[in-house]
């Protein structure tokens, strides 16, 4: 099997890759996030996915290396990471009684064969409407300075919804993993048939 390189230095990605039991690496990329002008969500995660894959190439050169980028967007407004109290209020105060929708962008890259596979996953996330104490409070407990959208919907998030949609709920945490899976099988890593 090819050694697997996960090109992420989130946490929440490395927990959610290893649900696949499957021995892998975890690098930092060095990649600019900065969106294009006029960039779609789906777009901006993708190309960033694929971006964060193809700059550890040249380290990993015989791996399959997997990207991942994600963003939410609020009222039409691409929306990342908070990074601190503020931002996060108002992310919060802006998602209150609306549908937010995250794209994840996935990338695997195999750096022998010069090939790769990249698409982009929908979650929906339809929050509940949130009083000004529910948000401060939450905030404080949970301090998701490091999360798009303000929340970690594995913790006490989970209370900000009325409801969620989507195909795979480890694609709201930022890996989609059922397209994951099927990425890798094609690439002839199967985690149920590996010993």
């Amino acid at each position: 099997m090819q050694q697997l390189v996960l090109a992420s230095t989130s946490s929440y990605r490395r927990a959610l890759l290893e649900k696949l039991q499957l021995p892998f690496i975890a690098d930092a990329p060095q990649t600019d996030e900065t969106p294009l002008p006029a960039e779609a969500a789906s777009d901006l995660v993708q190309r960033l996915a694929r971006a964060k894959a193809e700059a550890l190439a040249t380290r990993y050169p015989q791996h399959l290396i997997i990207g991942s980028d994600q963003v939410c967007v609020i009222n039409g407004n691409i929306v990342g990471k908070p990074h601190n109290h503020a931002n996060a209020v108002a992310q919060l105060a802006q998602a209150s009684g609306q549908c937010v929708t995250f794209y994840t962008g996935l990338a695997l890259l195999n750096t022998a064969t010069k090939t790769h596979d990249c698409l982009c996953e929908t979650f929906d996330v339809y929050f509940r409407t949130l009083s000004k104490e529910e948000i401060e409070n939450y905030l404080v407990r949970e301090q998701p300075w490091n999360c798009a959208g303000s929340f970690k919907s594995e913790g006490l998030g989970i209370t900000l919804f009325d409801r969620l949609s989507g195909r795979d709920p480890n694609t709201l945490i930022g890996l989609p993993l059922i397209a994951l899976t099927q990425m890798l099988i094609e690439q002839g890593v199967n985690p149920l048939l590996l010993k």
